[in-house]
């Protein structure tokens, strides 16, 4: 019988739920079985939107009072891919020499389990109920797909019922080497932009009567990547773009294209919003343009802004938390990619902490089992620091 105190056991048990997006796979309703005996109000929601497939998320609460601290993370995780590559199922959950295999062992199913762990052991502690604030748990089934019917919808509707969080700790791999190496205390936000300039076809041997639209895309880019966005800031490295393809759809060799194509992508520090980032790339490229390159660029909607907690008083109390388990003090980062995070930071202070991340989302996903219970001690740290 699955003792869920064991952060083990519970990761590979929710390892062993085939939870790709968005299927809920067992895992959520694992969680809300195990809460659910524990005293928490739980909470099955399933959100939807056109276009987009139904994803079942998770709220759990014990308590009622303040301070109240919230764990967030999600079960989903991202396609296998070619199962016969890996060494160990990847819905195994094999433990060997100390290390767990499988989808999700590190991405982030280890963090929930960690997480829910930590608490139902200081709620022993506490005979069964929180000496005073609460905990809760906002889980979801949609962070690694179109990031729409989770983490912000699951928000919503808890703020609509009158759910008041005071900080969260989001468990997300986030230690490049050895867990207690980093916190994340902020992400850059993420801008796409498409940009099209537009020529005139014909062929090579009569160029006169023809416009390549190739020159003009070269010098457009330049004018994008030629001066640095920003110098950065004192938590942020410098913005930067880089360009993702290049295309003009032409397999003739003895043909000028009618149009070339171009995909960038910038990741922006909090010197900037997506609104006037997008205004001074459109400035650069009228620029370079001048009245010689037709061109045209859309920038798709963005739900990823650059966000920081600065530090202080809940910064401090986890880094204190994680020293005194691993001995290390952690580095204060803002680098990676984008995290359910951008969402939560709207409704109260949030950090992400959680194992090493050399092996997400690569064939034989894995964590050592000391870890996932090393980073229980350290949820555990933070709840009696927070909470009591």
């Amino acid at each position: 019988m699955l003792d869920p105190r064991n952060p083990v056991a519970l990761t590979q048990a929710l390892v062993r739920c085939p939870s790709v997006t968005p299927n809920e796979g067992g895992a959520l309703q694992l969680l809300a079985d195990v809460l659910g005996q524990a005293g928490f109000e739980t909470h099955l929601l399933t959100f939807s939107e056109p276009g987009t497939p139904d994803v079942q998320n998770l709220y759990a609460r014990i308590g009622t009072d303040a301070p109240y601290l919230l764990f967030a993370g999600h079960t989903d995780v991202v396609p296998p891919g070619d199962e016969s590559r890996w060494t160990h199922p990847p819905f195994g959950g094999d433990i060997v020499d100390g290390v767990l295999y499988g989808r999700g062992a590190t991405d982030m199913k280890s963090g929930v389990a960690a997480s829910v762990s930590a608490t139902l052991r200081w709620l022993e502690e506490n005979g069964g109920k929180p000496p005073r604030g609460s905990v809760g748990f906002l889980i979801t089934g949609d962070e690694e797909g179109p990031a729409v019917n989770g983490t912000v919808k699951l928000l919503e509707w808890a703020q609509a019922r009158g759910e008041r969080f005071d900080c969260c700790v989001l468990g997300e791999p986030t230690n490049p080497e050895a867990l207690g190496d980093m916190i994340k205390i902020g992400r850059r936000g993420s801008l796409t932009g498409r940009l099209t300039v537009e020529g005139v076809q014909g062929h090579v041997a009569y160029q006169d009567l023809a416009e390549n639209p190739i020159r003009g895309m070269v010098r457009l880019l330049e004018a994008l990547m030629a001066k640095p966005l920003d110098g950065g800031t004192e938590q942020f490295g410098p913005s930067n773009l880089e360009v993702t393809t290049v295309d003009v759809g032409n397999p003739a060799s003895n043909v000028i294209p009618a149009s070339a194509k171009a995909v960038f992508n910038i990741r922006f520090n909090d010197l900037w919003t997506a609104e006037t980032l997008a205004d001074e790339l459109r400035r650069r490229l009228a620029e370079a343009a001048g009245n010689s390159v037709r061109f045209y660029v859309v920038f798709e909607p963005s739900n990823a802004p650059a966000f920081l907690t600065p530090p202080g008083p809940f910064v401090s109390l986890v880094s204190e938390a994680v020293e005194s388990v691993t001995g290390r003090k952690p580095v204060l980062s803002t680098t990676g990619g984008t995290s359910d995070a951008r969402f939560i930071k709207s409704y109260c202070p949030v950090i992400e902490f959680g194992l090493v991340g050399k092996t997400m989302h690569k064939v034989d996903e894995n964590a050592a089992t000391a870890d996932i219970e090393a980073l229980t001690g350290i949820y555990g740290a933070i709840i009696r620091r927070a909470v009591g």
